[in-house]
C-alpha cells in the first residue's frame, strides 16, 4: 500500500530524527537549569505574574495545569497555564519558560500578526491534521478522475497544518526575544543565568522547527504521490 512506501520513511526520516533529538535537547537543557536557581529567587508564577503587570495585563490570569512542560497561553480565556515545575519553582528554566508563555500574551496585547493569523487558521488546522489525510487516501482507492478529486482535497485539507507550522515559527521566536528581553531589563536573571535561558528556550524552538520540516516533507510526500499516480 502506498502509506507503507520506502520513499515516505526515506523523506520523512531526517525530520523525525531532528524531532527526536530536539525533544531531547528541550529535557536535558530543562532538567539541567531546573536545579539552577535565578537570582532574586522569584518563581515562574511570580515572573510570569509581575511581567504581565508591569505590561498593563493585570486581567490575564496565571494559573497551575497539569502535565510536565504542558505551559501555554490560551488567547481565548486570556491565561496563562503554567506546569507545576515551572509554576512553582524558582529556577533559571522555570523563570525562562514563564517569561516566554507571558512574551505571547504581550503578542496577544498588541495583536501581533502571526499569533492572530495562527489563531484564525487553528480550526482549520484541527479539521485538516484527521481529516485530510483520510481524505486523501479515500480518493486513492477511487477511480483516476474523481479519486484526483478527493486525495486533492484531502491533500488541501493537510497542507493547513503545514501552513500552521511554518505560522507558529515567527510566533515561537518572537515570543522568546521577548522573554529575553524583559528577564534582562527587569532584572529576573542575570548575564551568566541568561545562558540558561537561552538554551532553555533555543531547545525549544528547535521543536517547532522539527515539526515544520516534518510537516512540509509529509505534505511533499502526499503531493507527489498523488501527481506521480495522475500522470
Amino acid at each position: 500500500m502506498f502509506f507503507f512506501d520506502p520513499l515516505y520513511i526515506i523523506i520523512s526520516l531526517p525530520a523525525l530524527a531532528l524531532g527526536l533529538w530536539a525533544q531531547m535537547k528541550v529535557k536535558s537543557a530543562f532538567n539541567k537549569y531546573s536545579r539552577v536557581p535565578a537570582g532574586r529567587g522569584t518563581s515562574g508564577a511570580q515572573v510570569a505574574r509581575r511581567i504581565l503587570d508591569a505590561n498593563g495585563l493585570g486581567h490575564v490570569n496565571v494559573e497551575e495545569t497539569r502535565g510536565f512542560l504542558s505551559d501555554h497561553y490560551d488567547p481565548r480565556s486570556r491565561t496563562l497555564r503554567l506546569s507545576p515545575q515551572v509554576y512553582q519553582s524558582n529556577s533559571v528554566a522555570a523563570v525562562g519558560v514563564a517569561a516566554h508563555e507571558a512574551g505571547h500574551a504581550l503578542q496577544h496585547s498588541t495583536n501581533y500578526a502571526p499569533l492572530t493569523l495562527r489563531s484564525a487558521i487553528v480550526p482549520g488546522v484541527q479539521i485538516g491534521s484527521w481529516l485530510g489525510p483520510i481524505i486523501f487516501i479515500i480518493g486513492m482507492f477511487l477511480g483516476p478522475g474523481l479519486g484526483f478529486t478527493v486525495s486533492l482535497l484531502g491533500l488541501i485539507l493537510f497542507a493547513a497544518v503545514a501552513v500552521f507550522t511554518l505560522v507558529t515559527l515567527p510566533v515561537e521566536f518572537n515570543a522568546s526575544t521577548r522573554a529575553k528581553e524583559v528577564l534582562v531589563a527587569q532584572g529576573f536573571v542575570g548575564q551568566q543565568e541568561m545562558q540558561g535561558v537561552n538554551a532553555v528556550l533555543n531547545a525549544a524552538a528547535l521543536t517547532y522547527v522539527a515539526a515544520a520540516i516534518q510537516a512540509i516533507t509529509t505534505l511533499l510526500y502526499y503531493a507527489f504521490i498523488l501527481f506521480a499516480r495522475r500522470d
